[in-house]
């Protein structure tokens, strides 16, 4: 009996029959026996939901080049795999316990993470299910997380190694501290927003001098009670005859000294500056330089704390308004200006951060930066357009020390141990349960986790097997290709490149293919929150798998892809 063959062609019924024959047959595994290798390992997609829009463009360009050189008779792979997205993911869940009126808190660390895990279970299998859905030719055998036990290992080997090495310390700094998830974020994680504020003109009185003031400005006068001290520039004539002046702060019984340093800027305001060394990058620098010792006023969920005197226990800008009504009631602000300038927020939440003096863990990054810059300089590694190679070197040539631990539940707990007893702490790769120093056995494990980027730095070769010298090591890597979004060449990109470099001696990719990111018709970022996104199961269900990709590669080339499902 011949079969039916309808009056329309349904491209999912085509598209089921090759997805199951593919898997059967495991069509996409590498051959072995192949002389030539190609490899590419995927950007791992945050388990935070499901894949969107960018992903399916992504994963396309990918499965033509991965599918071309499987042709060419070549053992090609192409690796998945998902991250654990530390902070995204913990976000997650705690906005799924609020749905029912519970905290994180509510849980033991260990009850949570097993929430984690079932949170990434359902959403890992959503996206593997995307995945194959789009066709993917990716050998799924190989598939990886960041969190796997291979992959974790090979983490706390890199921390070990690099704090042996001294480019991996703790120390105290000022980091960008978000107060409503109470963690510490990366440079990369701060969004600066152009914000409508005021310029607060305050007099600071001369001490012993009735009547006499100096004007400062600022834009946060609640952090002015973690005053140390007001500097000018030396070359600044105005003040150059008051350098034995102190000064009394408002507010407080204290007093403190006007000092001098070149950082000033003689055409900003007044020409002064508060130095809040506790509150502020530049100023702590500036007290580094000037010997002056930090006053922290804030406490770390962004309410005021003892050292802030009356203010405590406000939130940070209740205590803004506290302190600006106080300072007019006693005739010290001068003048209030309108002002536009950048503040931070945190770009997974939108709380504005705080620059806030903390002990945590750093990369000493700038020695492993040059090992990148080399990399792209002799053309190991080379950026395909050709224009990114610009925005890359910029940025690494300002590059500065990287904060990677996170006060955080979800992701790899930092291999650092402290003794309770003697305070003396070590980093093992493996528990530690007795001191080393003194024998105690009152040995607690760091509670902060690492930046989740810490682990995707090590993607290219952690999941090839990395520390073991496997085969696949040897075969694949450096893999042939990464293709990805330039909004992640400094979050993502740079950093494999310096792992490579380091641990490999080679560089993770001979090329990096950049596409645009893509955006709705109105040019904003696909969000959930903003109810503009488009679904790629969605899409393929009412145009088919192929025209939904082609739809998508005909725009490849663009840096800013406009994405629509009108006609119009």
């Amino acid at each position: 009996m011949k079969k039916q063959i309808g009056d329309r062609y349904e491209p999912k019924d085509v598209e089921n029959k090759w997805i199951s024959l593919w898997e059967k047959k495991k069509s996409f595994a590498p051959n072995s026996n192949a002389r030539e290798s190609f490899s590419i390992v995927i950007p791992p997609p945050n388990v935070t939901g499901s894949l969107h829009i960018g992903h399916a463009l992504n994963h396309t360009i990918q499965d033509i080049l991965v599918r071309i050189e499987r042709k060419k008779g070549k053992s090609t792979l192409w690796l998945p795999g998902m991250d654990h997205a530390g902070i995204a993911t913990q976000m997650v869940v705690e906005r799924e316990l609020a749905k029912e009126s519970k905290k994180r808190t509510d849980f033991t660390r260990e009850e949570f993470i097993h929430k984690v895990w079932e949170w990434k279970n359902h959403s890992g299998g959503m996206i593997t299910k995307q995945q194959k859905l789009l066709g993917e030719s990716v050998d799924w055998s190989r598939e990886r997380f960041t969190l796997d036990e291979g992959l974790s290992k090979a983490v706390f080997k890199v921390f070990k190694s690099l704090y042996d090495e001294g480019l991996i310390y703790r120390g105290e700094r000022i980091i960008n501290w978000c107060p409503a998830s109470q963690t510490a974020i990366s440079d990369l994680e701060v969004e600066f927003r152009e914000t409508k504020g005021k310029l607060y003109h305050i007099k600071y009185p001369i001490h012993g001098k009735k009547d006499q003031f100096l004007v400062v400005a600022t834009t946060r006068p609640e952090t002015m009670l973690g005053d140390v001290a007001v500097c000018a520039n030396p070359e600044d004539e105005r003040y150059t005859s008051l350098k034995d002046v102190v000064l009394d702060l408002p507010l407080t019984n204290r007093q403190i000294p006007l000092l001098f340093d070149s950082f000033v800027d003689k055409e900003f305001g007044s020409g002064l500056v508060k130095i809040t060394p506790a509150h502020d990058a530049n100023d702590f620098e500036a007290g580094q330089r000037l010997g002056l010792k930090p006053l922290l006023v804030m406490n770390p969920n962004g309410t005021m704390n003892e050292n802030a005197g009356i203010y405590q226990g406000l939130d940070r800008f209740e205590a803004r308004k506290k302190v600006l009504a106080d300072l007019e009631a006693k005739g010290l602000i001068e003048k209030i200006e309108d002002h536009i300038h950048a503040v931070g927020h945190n770009s997974r939440g939108g709380a504005v951060i705080e620059p806030y003096l903390s002990t945590q863990w750093f990369v000493k990054i700038k020695p492993l930066a040059d090992l990148a810059v080399q990399a792209v300089q002799s053309g190991q590694v080379e950026f395909i357009p050709k224009m990114w190679e610009k925005t890359f070197f910029e940025w690494m040539n300002n590059i500065r020390d990287w904060c990677i631990s996170r006060q955080l539940w979800w992701g790899h707990r930092i291999p650092a141990y402290h003794c309770k007893k003697c305070k003396h702490f070590e980093v093992s790769e493996t528990a530690v349960t007795v001191c080393t120093s003194c024998g105690s056995q009152e040995v607690e494990p760091d509670p902060d986790v690492l930046d989740t980027w810490f682990s995707s730095q090590l993607w290219p070769f952690s999941t090839l097997g990395w520390p073991d010298q496997t085969e696949d090591l040897k075969r694949y890597y450096p893999t042939s290709v990464l293709v990805t979004g330039f909004d992640i060449i400094f979050f993502w990109v740079s950093r494999m490149i310096m792992m490579g470099m380091k641990f490999m001696q080679a560089p993770p990719f001979h090329k990096v293919l950049i596409h645009g990111l893509v955006r709705d018709k109105d040019g904003k970022k696909f969000s959930k929150s903003v109810g503009n996104v488009i679904d790629p199961l969605v899409m393929m269900d009412k145009y088919g798998t192929d025209s939904f990709r082609f739809s998508l590669l005909q725009l490849f080339p663009k840096v800013r892809i406009f994405y629509s499902t009108n006609h119009d």
